[in-house]
């Protein structure tokens, strides 16, 4: 007896013995999954209020920034190749719009330009809606651009302005327009269903200034005076249409419902022979409605408002706007409705010939794929005990494939031009400003809130 307890003593010490050891060796690696966790917590905490922070920052900066830059867009004279450009490539082609700064216009349109290609540099590709996903999946992320830094207006008398810009993309652009009711008087059916002739490349750019060479260029469109004009009120009434560029690039798939942008005015919108409001007027949006492309290949949907307006002068206030057209690019297969709402459309052919062949040869490799794993699990298995089930996963695998198909995304990219009406009358509040003087729009004016 007495020498079983002096066997179990020695066991039971070394029992403890281990545990302790267990429990040295357990502490450190609780202790690192505890700052592996804390670690993760801070890191997700910073990135939420990175993200906040971010979102809080976008409309600022998209707003001091358009207080400094202008839209410039021109036709190319001959259709060139974009991924075949090299730097020192030299392209030509005409302002398609007048060129306007404040209340002045810089350059009318049809002025020659010349561009020259600086650099290829290596950029994000923009989103579109003109492929099915299962072909944006094996697309490459990323392309190699042309940047364009310096171009050159020609006026009349032989005199040539630099300029300093920032190639934001060449597309063929088309218009889109609500469907009207019934084609015109005097044009028949078949006419109003003929296709218009292919468009043209377009180069929107981005130009920072007035530079100095180019205020020397222009005539003043009011005598200059140091004395301060009253000016009284104005108003606008309803169907009065204004031509803006959105300032960020918005698709269904990514806006919500809620979700603000900040449009720019591109030409002064005139009320008789006077102006009354200058290009640079900065005007709030909203996004009513946003619906994500759907299963089915149903399309994504997108509604906009336009609810703010500020002018450089100090005068601001909420206004009722709604999309009356846009260009859009060519490939797109947008529609917009009579109310401004935007829709994906319909797949198309070649969507729905892309889906039903990559679904075909699911169907295949699942039809194959299962019989030589049920073959190669069943010793007595043979193909045509086989070939019923196997035709019944495929058939599943396939359907399930092609219901899943979501429809074309509506994508707005940035610098996007559109029409809009002024859905009920805005009257402008008097405001005291001195004859040719364009002071920057503040970030209060675009709330309403007086400015500090």
């Amino acid at each position: 007896m007495r020498s079983g307890m002096k066997t179990t003593a020695p066991v039971a010490a070394s029992l403890t013995r281990s545990k302790q050891h267990a429990c040295q060796k357990t502490f450190p690696v609780a202790a690192c999954w505890t700052c592996v966790v804390a670690l993760t917590c801070s890191t997700i905490s910073l990135g939420g209020s990175h993200q906040a922070q971010t979102a809080a920052t976008a409309s600022e900066n998209d707003a001091n920034h358009s207080a400094s830059a202008y839209y410039v867009e021109l036709e190319l004279e001959y259709r060139v190749k974009v991924s075949a450009l090299k730097p020192g490539d030299i392209l030509t082609g005409r302002l398609s719009r007048d060129v306007y700064s404040g209340k002045s216009e810089l350059f009318p349109a049809g002025a020659p330009v010349h561009l020259t290609v600086s650099k290829l540099e290596r950029r994000k590709r923009e989103p579109n809606d003109h492929w099915p996903g299962i072909v944006t999946l094996f697309t490459p992320r990323h392309e190699n651009y042309p940047t364009i830094e310096s171009a050159t207006v020609s006026l009349s008398g032989g005199r040539e302005v630099p300029l300093r810009v920032s190639l934001v993309s060449i597309i063929r652009k088309s218009e889109l327009h609500p469907p009207s009711k019934a084609p015109h008087s005097g044009v028949s059916a078949a006419t109003a269903k003929l296709k218009p002739h292919a468009p043209e490349q377009t180069v929107i750019l981005e130009a920072t200034g007035p530079t100095p060479e180019m205020t020397s260029t222009l005539a003043p469109t009011q005598p200059a005076s140091s004395k301060a004009v009253q000016t009284s009120p104005v108003k606008l009434e309803t169907g009065t249409r204004a031509q803006v560029v959105l300032l960020r690039s918005l698709s269904a798939s990514k806006n919500r419902p809620g979700d603000s942008f900040l449009a720019r005015l591109v030409e002064p919108v005139r009320l008789g022979s006077r102006i009354v409001l200058p290009e640079g007027v900065l005007l709030q949006g909203t996004v009513l409605k946003a619906t994500a492309p759907r299963r089915l290949s149903r399309p994504g949907m997108m509604t906009l408002a336009f609810t703010g307006l500020a002018t450089p002068e100090g005068g601001s206030g909420p206004i009722s706007a709604t999309l009356a057209s846009a260009e859009v690019d060519s490939r797109s297969r947008n529609r917009l409705d009579s109310e401004g709402g935007l829709s994906g459309g319909r797949p198309g052919k070649a969507w729905m010939l892309i889906n039903l062949g990559v679904t075909a040869g699911i169907a295949k490799e699942t039809d194959d794929g299962i019989q030589l794993l049920i073959e190669a699990l069943v010793s007595t298995a043979t193909d045509a005990s086989t070939a019923g089930v196997s035709r019944i996963v495929a058939t599943c695998t396939s359907g399930i494939f092609l219901v899943t198909r979501h429809g074309r995304d509506v994508v707005l990219p940035r610098f996007t031009e559109m029409d809009i009406t002024f859905n009920r009358p805005f009257v402008l509040p008097e405001a005291k400003e001195p004859a040719g003087a364009q002071p920057a729009v503040s970030g209060d004016a675009m709330t309403g809130s007086p400015a500090k």
